[in-house]
């Protein structure tokens, strides 16, 4: 992948493009944690070795006092802070359509990937409109069931979703990608669910599991 030049848009990102572009491409909108910002997951995505998608990396609107950006303040364990959660995922939504709009994406073959904040962030976009993407791909994170937020659980039916977490998280507890995971079984979404030996990261192992999984989704890629 090479970096492309990004357009104007509601958050500051980067985007990264496959060295000869072929019409409409299938899409990773990756969405990073607390503390990190635009280039923490690029590395990640880069290493699933996929030769023909587009990356989109949006930066977090709120600057982490001790370095790097966040999406939202934390409340209370699993429940966001209700004003910065709202104002970044109004952004984020805006977001998702300016990269809809701006770069040559397949509309059939979007797919949220968030790591911790950026999982809670790509739940409360996905499952707010499913049927706008392929999938999501959630890493140590959770589902912001208790945010009042008008979840479309209904419409899940068949939605693929890979959840990862480690057992030995001490940032968001394993039991939280545990609840994920039912809430979508019982909503019929098609839920990959994987547990580590690792604590809050990504490890090789974890990687090379999604890379299995997300070549399901976007075969062509």
């Amino acid at each position: 992948m090479r970096q492309g030049k990004s357009i104007a848009s509601s958050l500051p990102h980067l985007v990264f493009m496959p060295e000869s572009l072929r019409g409409n491409l299938p899409t990773i909108i990756a969405i990073h944690g607390r503390g990190a910002d635009e280039r923490d997951l690029a590395p990640i995505v880069e290493a699933l070795g996929l030769s023909d998608v587009l990356l989109v990396t949006p930066r977090a609107p709120f600057a982490f006092p001790y370095g790097g950006y966040l999406w939202y303040g934390v409340a209370e364990e699993a429940i966001p802070d209700p004003e910065t959660f709202g104002t970044s995922l109004k952004l984020l939504q805006k977001f998702v359509q300016e990269v809809r709009d701006g770069y040559p994406v397949n509309p059939e073959q979007l797919i949220l990937l968030g790591f911790s904040q950026g999982t809670v962030m790509a739940y409360a976009t996905a499952l707010l409109q499913p049927s706008a993407f392929l999938a999501v791909v959630a890493l140590s994170g959770y589902i912001p069931s208790q945010s009042g937020l008008p979840l479309q659980l209904n419409q899940l039916e068949g939605f693929p979703v890979f959840i990862s977490h480690g057992t030995n998280d001490p940032m968001i507890p394993a039991r939280l990608g545990r609840e994920a995971s039912e809430i979508l079984i019982r909503a019929n979404a098609d839920v990959t669910y994987r547990e580590y030996p690792m604590g809050h990261e990504v490890t090789e192992e974890v990687i090379r599991d999604l890379k299995q999984w997300i070549r399901k989704q976007i075969p062509d890629a």
